[in-house]
């Protein structure tokens, strides 16, 4: 797609790194057919193809206006465009870019402004947002039906075993995970114990910087990488072989440390070295003999979500269900998998509509087969399946921490 940079973005590296994205694309609209918002809303400017000639304008000097922004804040970031994409066009960076530039340019109404602050402000920091988790669990009772069924339980996480093993990875904690589900980590711990590798939880990391960064933050998102990159240097110059991370969304940022840090001169080099030993959870385990963990299934049947961030961001579909087969399950089929579930980080709660009549999609297909229960792969999936589930929603690292049949 020829593009002529407008002259306040020539000279910048953002403006640079916009212009060869969009020169990849070919408009071919292949990316349509795989667009969750498009398939629901049918406006070309709710599908890739359309955001990208919005981009484009931006990009080359026409000034965004609340409907621009309105179209890019509806978009998912979920990246099926870009597995469907036969140029690879790197259309989730695209959509970052844009949008730092759109939220400088255009005013938001004052609630959403309010809205956006305060989830920055809470969902990063495990402190805050687990305080926050208390008090809606102590009033739970008395709210409403459907902000109820938001309130995930407790999941007490159990005994975390002490570092040991021939082998020794690093843990990324994360924020909201670690104070809604902190048995996910707890059972990969466990688990890995068993396989005869230690799992160290590194102080001083926090979040991993996505939701800032998908909240056009980037100066935020920045530091946090930092932050992680600090705490976690010390355990990677001792020898850490990995950096093992159960949350897929976490997980496809951790990875693109280098890429987004490539700029900084005192941390690019470790940030390359640091998403080089990224891995998700699900890579360790399918080189792995699991022999020790037992067949905890015994033939029970599950249905497998594969998140967006997994299957398209991190290109690893497919990689979880073996390992679920090895365990003993057996899994239901899922009808159109590449589709997102709606959860989409802060999305599911910015775009409450659009995520409910996803999420319906996503559990009608998912309960096709009568599965016992719905296993996932990413925390912000796990919360906004389960609150509308009729059937318990788990981070599959949990069925292998399984009592061994």
């Amino acid at each position: 797609m020829e593009t002529h940079l407008a002259p306040e973005f020539a000279g910048t590296a953002e403006g640079l790194e916009a212009a060869a994205i969009l020169r990849t694309c070919v408009h071919c609209g292949f990316c349509t057919a795989t667009c969750p918002t498009y398939q629901l809303l049918g406006d070309e400017l709710d599908g890739p193809r359309g955001r990208i000639y919005l981009l484009k304008q931006v990009f080359e000097g026409q000034a965004p206006s609340r409907i621009t922004q309105l179209h890019l804040d509806r978009c998912l970031t979920c990246r099926s465009c870009e597995t469907t994409c036969p140029s690879g066009v790197q259309y989730g960076r695209l959509a970052d870019l844009g949008r730092a530039v759109i939220e400088a340019q255009v005013d938001r109404p004052l609630q959403q402004r309010i809205l956006r602050r305060l989830l920055r402000a809470v969902v990063p920091y495990p402190r805050r947002f687990g305080a926050l988790l208390t008090v809606a669990r102590l009033f739970a009772p008395v709210l409403p039906a459907p902000l109820r069924r938001k309130v995930p339980p407790r999941r007490p996480a159990g005994a975390w075993p002490a570092p040991g093993g021939t082998r020794q990875m690093l843990v990324l904690e994360g924020c909201a995970q670690s104070a809604a589900t902190p048995l996910t980590n707890a059972a990969a711990a466990r688990v890995l114990a068993r396989l005869g590798i230690g799992l160290v939880r590194a102080s001083g990391a926090g979040c991993c910087g996505a939701l800032s960064q998908h909240l056009a933050a980037e100066a935020e998102a920045l530091d946090a990488m930092r932050r992680n990159i600090d705490a976690w240097w010390p355990h990677i110059e001792a020898g850490a072989e990995a950096i093992v991370i159960t949350a897929s969304g976490c997980g496809a940022q951790v990875k693109d440390y280098g890429a987004l840090l490539r700029h900084d001169p005192v941390y690019a080099d470790k940030a390359a070295r640091v998403s080089a030993l990224a891995r998700d959870l699900s890579e360790i385990l399918a080189a792995t003999d699991l022999a020790p963990l037992g067949n905890p299934g015994q033939g029970r049947r599950i249905a497998f979500q594969t998140p967006c961030t997994l299957q398209h961001a991190q290109r690893l579909g497919g990689v979880v269900e073996p390992i679920l087969k090895r365990a003993g399950y057996e899994l239901t089929p899922v009808r159109d998998g590449h589709l997102c579930c709606g959860s989409a980080g802060t999305y599911s709660i910015l775009q409450p509509q659009l995520a409910e009549r996803l999420r319906e999609n996503k559990l009608a297909a998912l309960v096709e087969g009568d599965p016992e229960l719905i296993a996932t792969a990413n925390i912000g999936c796990q919360l906004h399946l389960e609150a509308g589930a009729d059937r318990p929603v788990r981070h599959w690292i949990e069925l292998l921490d399984a009592v061994p049949g």
